[in-house]
């Protein structure tokens, strides 16, 4: 990579983002897997929406593609229905 001042500021920048969207990432992944080992439909029902909105706020920073995150909220909802 080039030396320039404003090269070394975009790595700086993309290190920086990297660990942020890693950490929301993982926190989301974390919660949807929470969420599949629920049991009880009362209490996936009140976690639903926290998952869902995890998931849009990802597809909103382009962290995740929309598809993914419209798949993954459609089955998600399916669990918890069926429960």
């Amino acid at each position: 990579m080039a030396n320039h001042k404003s090269a070394k500021k975009r790595m700086r920048q993309e290190a920086k983002r990297r660990v942020h969207n890693r950490f929301y990432k993982k926190t989301t992944r974390t919660a949807v897997k929470k969420l599949r080992e629920m049991e009880e439909k009362a209490d996936a029902e009140k976690f639903l929406p926290k998952v869902i909105s995890m998931v849009d706020r990802l597809a909103k920073r382009n962290t995740w593609h929309k598809n993914k995150a419209s798949n993954l909220k459609g089955k998600l909802m399916r669990y918890v229905a069926s429960l």
